[in-house]
């Protein structure tokens, strides 16, 4: 089947929506966009996926081969800490876009002296500029929760940094923000209630987000699903967490479904940002990502988890999926968390293992940051093999083999599941799509054949996304259906997934 009518049917079924009662308490539920999902076709405008460029480390590799790996993996985009001249001197005339970073150590300086911040501008930005592609400033990190009690220094430092830019008359091509941590929120659950601090609301975030709205800029965010799941597991699904197929969780307050942790802590910026009448400000995700090893009490931390976590959202992000269910238009621009693994900085081992390389530039693990060529990602996460599935919710791990890893090259055999959560209006149109413009071989689940019994709508659709996957050779996206699919390791009829088909269907 060729490959764009298999887009053009995911991209029919990504606006599908099937309004119906939720029985339990009676509000009627809105699902989310089906491509937002669990999306493999790209169905819009993709986002972008960049990195943090951390450096709390003694075993680092120098800038200029920092930059070659960068240029490896086809990221264009590095966040800094600093604006550190080696640095930059060694992005200049590689097509990488950076930000850079007034530490929070200089903003009651930035802040109280204009000249001081102007002078900042010109020596680290305006000096480097446009042969190293400098695209933003952060004014601080996670001003908020600074022991040092610097919030009041936060708004007139970014004054006077923005107003510095515009007497560079660089204020076009160089933006401005300043990320903030999920703490910023009073509530965040439900999404819905999202609603900023009071000590933060009108004194800082509504000046932020004015001056944002001025310079065209975005709201810089700190997301980590980890540490909700680390504190919640009893309670949060790790699928949930991880961007895997799940049942979702329904949110009162607006009646959307939410199939990922990630979506929800979006949708609660999102409606703390409504609340103050700024709808029309982006947000950049400065930070996120899911460490790969972790103390005995950080649960979720492992290779396999982290693995599941990132490469799921680089390929939501990458094939224009990464709409939540509040904004289901909005593309996104990320940051991972981190480059490398980083041995000196304090705190949990998990703090030591953020890193999608180690000092020695290997992976950590097998993920793609990048679009290949024919605009798909290969990657796809092995979920059926021992210790690189759903059992991984302990902490400690993290290493290779026993605790799995997410392989970007297929090996064994594997075979494509459907997804009930997704509801059965959804699978039945993929179900239809696989049967029919999709060619797969439906003839062994109409009545009275071998695999027709048990005459469910899973069953019938695992049979036909398999006969479709296997058919396109296992081919990467060639088992999603729009969120309808996913590959396992295992044949359906052992897994623990209910998919009822007997063994000789497969």
């Amino acid at each position: 089947m060729p490959e764009n009518t298999l887009a053009d049917f995911t991209c029919r079924l990504a606006g599908y929506t099937h309004p119906h009662e939720h029985s339990a308490d009676g509000i009627i539920e809105r699902e989310a966009s089906f491509g937002a999902l669990w999306p493999n076709v790209k169905c819009s405008n993709p986002g972008s996926v960049g990195v943090n460029y951390g450096r709390v480390a003694n075993n680092l590799p120098p800038a200029v081969k920092v930059v070659e790996l960068l240029k490896s993996q086809g990221l264009t985009q590095v966040k800094l800490y600093d604006a550190d001249p080696s640095v930059l001197r060694a992005l200049a005339g590689s097509g990488i876009h950076a930000v850079v970073t007034l530490p929070n150590e200089l903003l009651a300086t930035a802040a109280s002296r204009p000249s001081f911040a102007f002078s900042w501008i010109r020596r680290n930005v305006a000096a480097f500029h446009p042969k190293t592609l400098i695209r933003t400033v952060a004014v601080g990190n996670e001003v908020f929760v600074d022991p040092r009690n610097l919030t009041q220094f936060l708004i007139p430092a970014m004054r006077n940094l923005y107003a510095a830019l515009v007497r560079l008359r660089l204020d076009g091509a160089v933006k401005l923000s300043s990320p903030i941590a999920l703490t910023a929120l009073q509530s965040s659950y439900p999404s819905s209630a999202g609603c900023f601090r009071p000590d933060l609301a009108e004194s800082v975030i509504r000046p932020m987000l004015d001056l944002l709205r001025k310079s065209n800029s975005s709201l810089m965010v700190n997301a980590y699903p980890f540490f909700a799941y680390e504190a919640n597991a009893d309670v949060i699904s790790l699928d949930y967490a991880l961007f895997r197929p799940n049942t979702g969780v329904i949110d009162a307050g607006n009646g959307l479904r939410y199939f990922s942790l990630f979506d929800a802590q979006m949708d609660a910026v999102y409606a703390a940002m409504s609340a103050l009448k700024f709808n029309d400000v982006p947000i950049v995700v400065s930070e996120t990502g899911w460490p790969s090893k972790g103390d005995a009490k950080e649960t979720g931390a492992s290779v396999a988890n982290a693995a599941a976590y990132n490469g799921n959202l680089v390929r939501r992000v990458l094939t224009g999926n990464a709409g939540t269910p509040l904004r289901p238009e909005k593309n996104i621009e990320v940051y991972l968390f981190a480059l490398f693994n980083e041995n000196q900085k304090p705190g949990p081992t998990s703090e030591r293992n953020y890193g999608l390389f180690y000092p020695n530039e290997e992976k950590v693990y097998e993920i793609e940051l990048s679009l290949n060529g024919g605009g798909r990602l290969r990657w796809e996460e092995e979920r059926g093999k021992r210790g690189a599935g759903n059992s991984d919710g302990g902490g400690g791990g993290g290493g290779n083999g026993e605790n799995g890893l997410a392989a970007g090259v297929a090996t064994g055999e594997k075979w494509c599941v459907s997804n009930g959560a997704i509801g059965r209006g959804r699978l039945q149109a993929a179900l239809d799509y696989a049967c029919g413009e999709g060619g797969a071989d439906c003839r062994q689940i109409q009545p009275g054949a071998t695999c027709y019994n048990p005459n469910t709508l899973e069953a019938h659709a695992t049979y036909a996304f398999n006969s479709y996957y296997q058919k396109n050779g296992r081919a990467a996206g060639s088992c999603d259906f729009a969120g309808a699919a996913y590959v396992v390791s295992q044949p359906p009829s052992k897994s623990s997934i209910s998919i009822y088909l007997p063994l000789q269907c497969y």
